[in-house]
């Protein structure tokens, strides 16, 4: 088996760094997790790749909701890519839907030749269109890198079923990472069930900001948490993680 790669999701300087240090491959960038992810700012992508020598991946999202955008939106979106790419992202990660849910292959298209032939990420936006197959035959003909799916469940072990008809319908003529809900304890699981060579993984842990501690404000925190507290990437859960993928391809050699 070949190895099998790990991509953290990561929303800080520090997280790259703790994803990196853990033993990630590649990082998705982006900023309000909870939202599902949005466009990271430029700082945080500089200073990353400056500090960090992974791949980073930007994700390119407007706003949260779903993925059918004004005019506005689509404007702002490729500007943050050209952005981003020039700032040094090796890739961006995106998702444009009509209002019926099938891909929107014309402003896709936009974004594929604005990203000038660096990589190119079709995100969970994939989860929600009506038809999956006819959804994957459009992104490898616009010329995607690459397809983020759970296999359109809430986790990417209960769409597993999915995710290997689609690696298997895809014939490497794009590549399918499988992400959400994926953990130590149920990785070797979903690689058996998909053939995935790719997970794509948060592994966050809560952190407390002591300085509004003893306020009464709130000014954002982890849901259920008790604020002030922030997710921040957990170089152990990392590892772990990278540790069970290493022991799973050695297995199989």
């Amino acid at each position: 088996m070949a190895n099998i790669l790990l991509e953290i999701v990561a929303s800080t300087v520090d997280d790259c760094l703790a994803a990196e240090s853990g033993g990630a491959d590649r990082i998705e960038l982006c900023a309000a997790i909870s939202t599902g992810g949005l466009t990271p700012s430029l700082g945080t992508l500089v200073e990353a790749k400056e500090r960090g020598s992974l791949p980073l991946m930007a994700m390119v999202r407007p706003r949260a909701g779903g993925f059918c955008y004004s005019e506005g939106d689509f404007a702002a979106m490729q500007r943050d890519a050209e952005f981003l790419l020039e700032h040094g992202a090796e890739g961006v990660v995106f998702g444009i839907l009509h209002s019926d849910g099938t891909v929107d292959t014309t402003r896709c298209g936009t974004m594929l030749e604005l990203a000038g032939g660096r990589q190119t990420v079709f995100h969970r936006a994939f989860d929600v269109v009506p038809d999956a197959f006819r959804a994957l035959e459009e992104l490898i003909d616009l010329g995607f890198t690459r397809l983020l799916t759970s296999g359109q469940q809430k986790t990417a072990l209960e769409g597993s079923n999915l995710i290997r008809r689609l690696i298997d319908r895809a014939r490497e003529r794009i590549e399918v990472l499988s992400g959400s809900g994926i953990r130590e304890h149920n990785v070797r699981e979903l690689i058996d069930a998909t053939g995935c060579t790719q997970v794509h993984m948060t592994a966050f842990s809560a952190h407390v900001d002591p300085s509004a501690a003893a306020s009464p404000l709130h000014f954002g925190s982890i849901p259920g948490s008790t604020p002030p507290a922030y997710e921040h990437v957990d170089r152990e859960t990392v590892q772990r993680m990278k540790e069970t993928l290493d022991a799973i391809v050695q297995k199989a050699e």
